[in-house]
């Protein structure tokens, strides 16, 4: 392997220890190397940053395992090297005697013949953005897990309830909880004065509803549920108010992002935190979409193309994208729901919905890239290129010697 770096070093990254190899010594001779281990404490990853600058190391190169790299990224990063995290799947040496050290030794050799490709690490920022936008994704979650626990008791006591509240967690639903968990007796008189809205006019049904077995085991898990769905009420409130302040320098991009149909602020502010908001990381949209995991990978052997399904890529980031499609195919009159419609005939709801994912993202970067707003094209639009499409066939056809009737 050709050298391109005159000093290196490759770091083996584990829970206790970061065994660490510098590679150096000019381009055209065997490199010498020097090893050492450290623990993973802060000191001692200090200590390795000191360590690397002393022997004028240009570039630090780690495997992204776990959540151990984490740790030591966030110190080097305040080095004067060039930090690079590489997949795991993608520097596998060969098999034999694997040590820590042999493994250090090999990310340097890679390193110093530029054959890693580094992944993509956004700024500190971005992190903690996305740290926060994911954890809200999770506590949803929960919250849904303890709604879904709810209904269960319920109709474990024969309540239906939900025959006639839709949402039992709205304003109605929620008052109508507290006096079961209270073991208060509901009669016509009380639900006139719990329900409101629509409801009112289901309350002798809902009457019914509520002639129930409600043991109080039933009620005490009621109660077990019902206040952990509190703590997870507020808890997202905390969480999405952090965002909102983590977000504040960030609303020209939001603005951008949300003139595109489908996207709404807390989709954006996902793309952002999974994005970042420098698009000059990735130097095409073809390249992004890569990443992303929702362009169609390359399947030739014996110069055919196969039938390839897209890679893994970012799972939060596609499925993100996957609700901005759903969304955008209900906006009427609009290029994206046209496009979507005439996708569905050709391969099916759930691959034009992955399809128009990837459309919506490639239309991001380049609003984020030229920081101009979205262009609504209208349906129109694809009318048009259908028609220009049949025209410019025609006329290949006429120069070919081919006379082209148009039928009646």
């Amino acid at each position: 392997m050709d050298a391109i770096l005159e000093c290196c070093a490759g770091l083996d990254v584990h829970q206790e220890t970061v065994v660490a190899c510098i590679l150096f010594g000019s381009l055209e001779s065997k490199p010498k190397k020097t090893i050492r281990t450290f623990s993973t404490t802060t000191s001692d990853l200090l200590a390795l940053t000191d360590w690397l600058e002393e022997e004028k190391c240009s570039h630090v190169a780690m495997e992204s395992t776990g959540v151990y790299w984490k740790p030591v990224w966030n110190i080097l990063e305040a080095g004067s090297f060039q930090l690079s995290l590489a997949n795991a799947q993608r520097i596998k040496n060969l098999p034999g005697r694997k040590t820590d050290v042999k493994d250090a030794e090999w990310i340097a050799q890679l390193l110093r013949s530029g054959l890693i490709e580094g992944s993509f690490v956004p700024p500190a920022e971005i992190r903690d953005l996305r740290d926060l936008t994911r954890y809200r994704k999770k506590l949803l979650q929960d919250a849904t897990q303890e709604k879904n626990r709810i209904h269960k008791i319920l109709q474990d006591a024969n309540i239906k309830i939900t025959t006639y509240i839709s949402d039992i967690f709205g304003v109605s639903g929620r008052n109508i909880m507290e006096s079961l968990m209270d073991g208060e007796v509901i009669t016509v008189e009380k639900l006139n004065q719990m329900v409101k809205g629509k409801v009112k006019s289901k309350i002798p049904g809902l009457a019914d509803a509520l002639n129930h077995r409600l043991r109080s085991h039933h009620r005490d898990m009621i109660r077990y549920s019902w206040s952990h769905l509190k703590f997870l009420e507020q808890s997202l409130i905390n969480v999405e108010q952090k965002i909102s302040e983590c977000m504040a320098p960030y609303q020209q991009e939001v603005e951008l992002l949300t003139s595109i149909p489908g996207i709404n602020q807390t989709s954006s502010a996902i793309m952002i935190a999974e994005l970042g908001a420098d698009m000059s990381v990735f130097p095409t949209d073809s390249q992004l979409s890569s990443w992303a995991g929702v362009s169609p990978g390359n399947n030739e052997s014996a110069g055919k193309k196969k039938r390839g399904s897209v890679s893994a890529g970012n799972k939060a980031l596609k499925a993100v994208l996957c609700e901005c499609a759903w969304a955008a195919s209900k906006v009427k009159n609009s290029r994206l729901s046209a496009t979507y419609w005439r996708w569905v005939k050709r391969m099916g709801k759930k691959k034009a919905l992955l399809a128009l994912g990837h459309l919506i993202l490639r239309i991001a970067y380049r609003i984020l890239v030229t920081r101009e707003t979205y262009r609504e094209l209208g349906t129109e639009y694809m009318m048009e290129r259908e028609r220009q499409k049949e025209q410019r066939l025609i006329r290949q056809l006429q120069a070919k010697g081919y006379q082209v009737l148009q039928a009646s």
